[in-house]
C-alpha cells in the first residue's frame, strides 16, 4: 500500500501523510506535529522489524525463546541508536475506522524529501535526517569505519533505510540532487552538506590539499577544515545548502558570541 503524502511549506517544510484504515507510519521521537483523532499513537523502543507485525514474520516467535530473541533484538537496536546519538524511541501511528492524517517535520529550517524504496537498493542518510517512514521500511544505523569514520565528522554515523515503501527525510536550507556519474564519476563536498545517497555510491573523506603552503591555506582560511567528503559512482545524491555548523556559528555571532574565530577554518572553536 503506497503511502500518500504531501510536502508543504517553504522555509521550514512539513509532511502531511494520509493513512488508509489499518496503515501504519512511524517517526523518530520529536518529529510529530499533529494527527486526526482516529489515528492511534504508540511509542516503542523497537524499530519496525521488531514491532508487532515483525514478531510474526520471524518464525518460531512463541515461547520464552522467542521473547528472549525479541528482547535481545530490541536491546541491540536501542544500543546502536544510543551510540549514534539518535532518539531511543519511535512513535507509531495507525489509522482506525477510516482514513487518518498525520503531520511531521524536521528540526531545522529547510527542505524535506520523500524517497521511494523498491527493495533493490538501500538509502543512507546523515544523522538526524530521518523524519518518518512506512512500517515496511526498516531503519538501521551504519558506522563508517577506519579513517573515513574518524576524519569524516558528520559522516561517521549514517542512517540506513531498507525494504519497500516511502521514507521521508529532512535537511537544512535547500536541496540539490546530483549524480556523480554526470560529473566524471566523482564529486567533492563539504562534509556537512551531504544529506543522503543511494546504495552503490562510495562515500569517503579526503584531505583538503597536500601538506604544502596552499594546503595549509585551504585548511586554515578556507572554512572547510582539513577534510572534504567524496562521493563516487552512479546513483542519486542529495546535498543541502546549509550546514548545521554554519547555522550554529551564525546564531552565536548574532548573540555576540562568535566562536568561529578570525580564520573561519581549522581554528574554529565550534564544538559540534
Amino acid at each position: 500500500m503506497t503511502l500518500q503524502q504531501e510536502i508543504v511549506g517553504n522555509a521550514m517544510q512539513m509532511a502531511v501523510v494520509s493513512l488508509q484504515p489499518g496503515q501504519t507510519v512511524y517517526c523518530e521521537a520529536g518529529k510529530f506535529l499533529f494527527k486526526t483523532v482516529n489515528v492511534t499513537m504508540e511509542t516503542r523502543l523497537s524499530g519496525p522489524s521488531n514491532s508487532g507485525g515483525g514478531q510474526q514474520q520471524g518464525g518460531g516467535g512463541g515461547g520464552m525463546g522467542g521473547l528472549l530473541r525479541q528482547a535481545m533484538g530490541t536491546a541491540m537496536q536501542v544500543g546502536q541508536r544510543a551510540l549514534a546519538g539518535e532518539s531511543l524511541a519511535f512513535q507509531y501511528f495507525t489509522a482506525q475506522s477510516g482514513e487518518g492524517t498525520v503531520g511531521f517535520a524536521g528540526v531545522l529550517p529547510g527542505e524535506m524529501r520523500a524517497l521511494e524504496l523498491d527493495g533493490t537498493r538501500a538509502w543512507f542518510a546523515e544523522k538526524d535526517a530521518f523524519v518518518a517512514a512506512e512500517s515496511t521500511v526498516d531503519f538501521g544505523i551504519a558506522f563508517q569505519g577506519g579513517r573515513t569514520g574518524m576524519s569524516g565528522g558528520e559522516g561517521f554515523v549514517l542512517e540506513k533505510f531498507t525494504g519497500r515503501g516511502t521514507v521521508i527525510i529532512a535537511g537544512a536550507g535547500n536541496f540539490i540532487d546530483l549524480n556523480p556519474a554526470d560529473f566524471g564519476g566523482r564529486i567533492e563536498v563539504d562534509t556537512g552538506c551531504v544529506v543522503a545517497f543511494e546504495e552503490g555510491i562510495q562515500y569517503g573523506v579526503q584531505r583538503v590539499g597536500g601538506l604544502n603552503r596552499q594546503g595549509i591555506m585551504n585548511a586554515v582560511f578556507g572554512g572547510e577544515g582539513l577534510s572534504l567528503a567524496t562521493l563516487e559512482g552512479n546513483g542519486r545524491v542529495i546535498l543541502q545548502s546549509l550546514t548545521i555548523e554554519s547555522l550554529a556559528n551564525a546564531l552565536k555571532k548574532a548573540q555576540g558570541g562568535d566562536k568561529q574565530g578570525p580564520t573561519g577554518g581549522l581554528f574554529s572553536t565550534h564544538a559540534g
